[in-house]
């Protein structure tokens, strides 16, 4: 066991934090069957985005994988996939009929006493959440049997609240207990969800707008439960922060309405944009753009390039499991297309890809010695982290210029965005200072093409050519091109371009779009 690394990740830990994960170890609440009290069905104000269909007859598909359903714990393809398979959004999905719904509710309670995964607190808040918009729908579903181990679910939900955690696991316990407090009338559960629920926004939502775990997709996935959330309860308190998660989101995509792929983010899984901001205006809730600001990210615009940066910290400190080790990276977009990328991710299992994809040389920004800025373990842990320094931003109508630095390697890194015209450019120093282990290491900027890039060729005079853009490089020692794997869903890579630019000291490229 790396004793430093684990002290260096205990440090930022809340101390509830380290309470309840002590207590995880003692305390095992199991379910009991209890009776749901007798309650009036709420209506919902306005139909809520459809799921994705992820079941067909007894094949399962979530995640891009399959699975002919056995029980409620297959592992086969990963505990992401056996929660999805728990949560029962496919439940509320256009095209699954109200019977096959209710054959999966049934039969989930039927197994219900041998099933494991799906009474983690997390898939029974989704799970909550999905049955009871099923049953708003189709009132005539929600029979006394359903409703009775619905009750009894949330009962164990309450006694499981994920404190251990934080972040975004306990807030979505908190709309799902507010949820289903309303929706039984429960008085002391929804007193009790509203209460966590107004704590956890406060906590959370950033004044910018942003969810602090600084994921755009966690940020759509828990936008699209707070509309969820209001639509059922209609509690006003609620409009403000998603007036200004909906103020982020409009500020935080490229012109076509889809975001850049910081933290853990993937297609397929949270709301689109348009689907979120229809939602909203539906439950007539108005919104106006928030600067960019706390999230510690930053948009660059020109006529044909769009840039969105990363300057900021690691956050939330004390549960950083979907941040990388990727600061001061960068995505570019060039009439619209994807030019340069975030390499994504393709898994959540614990295992040396999820190491690689969190990691410094999967993303568009400086290594050295192949170390990673942030110290990233264990799948959602990180140890050591670099510390960020915004030294200046110019803004002429636009973002034109940001220089930040960090000091993830011991010594400084220093990078400079600078967008003029139609020209992009990236400088790098490094100020190794005193300290010697870097003053012999090997600085490599890495950058990663889209897929979508087809011939790339360096040429004389260090300039790479490709067929949206040329990128001129000064500075460097060497220009190697090579090949990495790019993902914009799980389990999907694609193979792709990558460029390594290695240098001494100081560094520079330039990308022109041709």
């Amino acid at each position: 066991m790396n004793i430093s690394r684990l002290l260096h990740t205990l440090v930022y830990l809340k101390p509830k934090q380290i309470i309840f994960q002590l207590r995880k170890f003692v305390v095992k609440p199991k379910y009991v069957q209890m009776s749901a009290p007798t309650h009036k069905m709420p209506t919902m104000m306005t139909t809520p985005i459809a799921r994705y269909k992820g079941v067909e007859g007894d094949i399962f598909t979530f995640i891009n994988l399959s699975y002919k359903f056995e029980n409620w714990n297959y592992v086969g393809n990963g505990t992401l996939f056996t929660y999805n398979l728990n949560y029962f959004d496919f439940i509320n999905a256009d095209n699954v009929t109200e019977e096959e719904a209710c054959r999966w509710i049934d039969r989930f309670i039927h197994d219900i006493l041998t099933i494991t995964w799906g009474l983690d607190p997390y898939p029974i808040a989704l799970r909550g959440i999905n049955w009871i918009k099923f049953f708003c729908c189709y009132p005539e579903c929600a029979t006394k049997e359903r409703e009775d181990s619905l009750y009894s679910q949330y009962r164990l939900l309450e006694r499981k609240l994920e404190y251990h955690l934080l972040g975004n696991h306990l807030l979505e316990d908190a709309f799902s207990l507010t949820i289903g407090g309303y929706y039984f009338g429960d008085e002391r559960m929804k007193q009790k969800g509203m209460k966590l629920l107004q704590q956890e926004l406060q906590e959370q939502i950033l004044p910018d707008g942003a969810h602090y775990e600084q994921s755009p997709m966690y940020h759509c996935i828990l936008l699209d439960r707070l509309l969820d959330t209001y639509n059922i309860t209609r509690a006003a308190n609620l409009v403000p922060f998603a007036q200004r998660m909906l103020g982020h989101l409009e500020s935080i995509c490229y012109e076509d309405d889809t975001w850049p792929f910081f933290g853990d983010a993937a297609l397929g899984i949270a709301p689109t944009t348009q689907d979120l901001k229809d939602y909203a205006r539906r439950l007539d809730i108005s919104w106006k753009a928030l600067p960019l600001k706390e999230c510690g990210y930053r948009k660059m615009q020109s006529t044909r390039m769009e840039a969105f940066v990363d300057i900021g910290n690691i956050m939330a400190t004390y549960q950083p499991g979907h941040s990388h080790a990727d600061t001061l990276t960068f995505e570019l977009r060039i009439d619209g297309k994807p030019f340069i990328v975030d390499t994504g991710i393709t898994t959540y299992e614990k295992n040396a890809r999820r190491q690689c994809e969190r990691g410094t040389a999967a993303h568009n920004t400086v290594t050295v010695d192949g170390r990673d800025s942030s110290e990233i373990w264990g799948g959602f842990r990180v140890g050591r982290r670099a510390a960020v320094v915004v030294k200046k931003e110019v803004i002429k109508d636009v973002m034109k210029e940001i220089v930040a630095s960090h000091n993830g390697f011991g010594g400084l890194h220093e990078r400079q965005f600078l967008i003029d015209g139609n020209c992009f450019t990236v400088s790098d120093r490094c100020d190794v200072g005193g300290t010697e282990a870097l003053k012999t290491g090997q600085w490599v900027s890495h950058i990663h093409l889209s897929p979508s890039i087809g011939k790339v060729c360096l040429q004389e005079g260090n300039v790479i050519h490709t067929d949206l853009a040329d990128i001129k490089v000064t500075r460097a020692t060497k220009i190697v091109l090579t090949t990495c794997e790019v993902a914009t869903e799980y389990n999907r890579p694609q193979r792709a371009t990558k460029i390594l630019i290695s240098f001494s000291g100081q560094c520079q490229y330039s990308v022109f779009p041709v």
